[in-house]
């Protein structure tokens, strides 16, 4: 049997949302093979995270949190597709697990790098653009090295793009997906507001 590593977990978990015993699972019974082991995931019901996605998740909570102490405070909307599922103490939970990382994440702006406006993205160019360490290099060379920065840089500013404060080795959107995949339906964060007292709530 071929080894299994945690590189290869994370990567079939990102793909197919299912939890981390089940991807190492498939990776076992498929020899390692990332193909038959999203087929076999979604052959046990256990992956549907891109199917789900498509669905309209038009309801769902608005959750708050206060940090120790009453200086952070953190609104976030968590949307699903039923009722039902807005009822259920896992979509709670998740809901409050991304709170907490949005009271932790002081330079979080956005959910995801789609919703960062053209004009920041463009801001963030020409910042990088006037970096001394650019200048003389070779025209592709500096190309590549500056999306590299901007691509960093804009995963900083994304929430979902966050490794998850209580597990590291995943990201929020990792999580987001493993609650969905959990409860079968298409789970999303919405959008939310951080606010810090002395200061003005984030946009």
């Amino acid at each position: 049997m071929a080894e299994i590593t945690t590189k290869q977990v994370q990567e079939l978990r990102a793909k197919t949302g299912a939890g981390i015993k089940d991807c190492k699972k498939a990776l076992e019974e498929t020899d390692a093979d990332p193909i038959k082991a999203a087929e076999y995931l979604r052959q046990k019901g256990l992956a549907s995270a891109t199917k789900k996605a498509s669905r309209v998740a038009a309801e769902g909570i608005v959750h708050s949190y206060i940090h120790f102490g009453a200086r952070i405070g953190v609104l976030v909307e968590i949307n699903c597709e039923t009722d039902f599922v807005a009822r259920r103490e896992e979509l709670k939970e998740l809901a409050d697990n991304v709170a907490k990382q949005i009271a932790a994440c002081p330079n979080v702006e956005y959910v995801s790098t789609a919703d960062i406006p053209a004009e920041i993205v463009a801001k963030e160019r020409e910042i990088e653009s006037g970096k001394d360490d650019l200048s003389g290099k070779p025209e592709a060379i500096k190309d590549k090295i500056l999306q590299g920065r901007i691509d960093k840089r804009l995963r900083e500013m994304s929430l979902l793009d966050q490794p998850y404060i209580k597990e590291q080795s995943k990201t929020v959107d990792e999580l987001v997906k493993e609650t969905a995949a959990k409860l079968n339906e298409n789970i999303r964060v919405r959008r939310f507001s951080r606010y810090v007292v002395g200061e003005g709530p984030q946009d």
